[in-house]
């Protein structure tokens, strides 16, 4: 049988994802988001190894780690924290438990694994299929998402990585993607020959895969991969929509779609670089010379180089964007290295991501169904990010120091002197980031 670990932490998403990758190890997993659920988990079926959250709602990781050991006294344990960071902690913990592991978020979740593995090693599964074989997908279909479209925002300033691992940050116009038109049937072509589709992974459970519901967890499915610095896909789905996120390293770097309005050349006219029918025409081209459409826009001298490198990082974060509207569907997370083959990855912090995703995206009305004006905030005890991570305007700035729990969202609004939903959009990103708790 396969060697068994107990892993408990209290973020949903980080437990999940840290799950998913001890169980692609070959470890059986036995998972608790609090400390009593940790014990009896623990009694009921005996870990062979403990990798404990030091943080928990219900108890410290430290006292679950006694519990554990007068019921084990020689059980391995890790611990992960983001809250008690320096080399004393560290130090407390190996000399009063002998601890096999002292990680502080984020952290590198494949050195995690290492570390399980040196005092309790498990013959890795080999899936039988990868996550694209099981999943063959539709590409460019034309269908409306959900709910009405509004024009989406982008920032003129897009930092991206493109050929030898070089950044560059490439300042243009703000831009705005308008809705797409309805395509008629007959202009909704295949992907160019030459270049195979790629598969989403979305939509269905698979070896290698964890399978959840979408709800307003996005922001926290984002923070999962930042907090365990993972390389792999967040696959979500939609209806017939299906779009996937890659990560490197904890970072969203590249992003795709199978929904037609999301394919480059569309993006490209719903921001107004070029006209449907300059499309269409090197579509066409494209498609009986076996290139990429952008290949031959940039022939045509209808895109630039150095052009077609902004709008693909401005179309990946679009893509990107586009799904903190979504307030249902289901999410798929694996890990490969399928980022990696881009040539061209989107850089940015996903705290900014996260921040920016729901100010553009968020309607009021979800905004205060997740705040209500009764509700008091007070920093939380362990943010995922520092607030040095985030970029702030001034007035959120000087918002912060006012919410220390003995105020009503009612009163930060008046302080603010902001739109509502302005205020509301900056006040549940924070939460989204981990920086703010409601007060219990």
């Amino acid at each position: 049988m396969a060697p068994r670990i107990l892993v408990v932490d209290d973020n949903q998403e980080l437990l999940s994802l840290l799950t998913q990758l001890f169980e692609d190890a070959g470890y059986e997993v036995v998972g608790a988001s609090r400390g009593k659920q940790a014990i009896e988990a623990a009694r009921a079926q005996p870990p062979g190894c403990a990798v404990l959250d030091i943080l928990l709602p219900d108890m410290m990781g430290y006292h679950l780690a006694d519990t554990l050991r007068k019921d084990n006294p020689q059980l391995p344990l890790l611990f992960i924290t983001g809250v008690f960071k320096g080399g004393k902690h560290a130090t407390e913990a190996r000399q009063k438990y002998q601890a096999a592991g002292y990680f502080e978020k984020p952290f590198e979740a494949q050195k995690l694994l290492e570390a399980v593995a040196k005092v309790l090693p498990a013959e890795k599964k080999v899936p039988a299929t990868s996550m694209q074989d099981a999943f063959e997908v539709e590409l460019d279909i034309d269908v409306e998402e959900e709910g009405p479209q509004d024009a989406m925002e982008l920032t003129g300033r897009i930092k991206v990585t493109g050929g030898g691992n070089l950044t560059a940050e490439i300042r243009g116009a703000n831009l705005t993607a308008t809705p797409m038109q309805k395509v008629p049937s007959t202009q909704v072509r295949a992907p160019t020959p030459g270049r195979p589709p790629d598969p989403l992974p979305v939509g269905a459970g698979s070896p290698g895969s964890r399978r959840g519901e979408l709800k307003d967890n996005l922001p926290s499915l984002l923070t999962a991969f930042y907090l365990s610095r993972e390389t792999g896909e967040l696959g979500v789905q939609r209806g017939k929509v299906k779009k996937v996120v890659y990560f490197e390293n904890g970072t969203p770097v590249f992003a795709l779609s199978n929904l037609l309005a999301d394919r480059f050349g569309q993006f490209l006219v719903r921001v107004g670089k070029i006209k449907p029918e300059q499309l269409q025409d090197a579509s066409a081209v494209a498609a009986q010379s076996h290139r990429r459409t952008g290949d031959v826009l940039v022939e045509r001298a209808l895109l630039k180089d150095t052009e077609r490198l902004y709008y693909v990082g401005q179309q990946v974060k679009a893509i990107i964007y586009s799904l903190f509207s979504w307030e249902e569907g289901t999410y798929v997370m694996s890990f490969k290295e399928k980022a990696s083959a881009e040539s061209i990855k989107l850089d940015v912090h996903p705290a900014n991501l996260i921040v920016r995703g729901i100010k553009k995206l968020y309607k009021p009305e979800r905004l205060r169904r997740l705040l209500q004006p009764e509700d008091r905030l007070i920093p939380a005890v362990a943010p995922a990010y520092g607030l040095n991570e985030v970029e702030l305007e001034r007035w959120e700035a000087e918002l912060l120091p006012k919410i220390d729990g003995n105020r009503v969202v009612a009163e930060l609004l008046a302080f603010a002197n902001r739109p509502e939903h302005v205020v509301y959009g900056f006040l549940v990103s924070m939460m989204a980031l981990g920086i703010l708790d409601k007060r219990s």
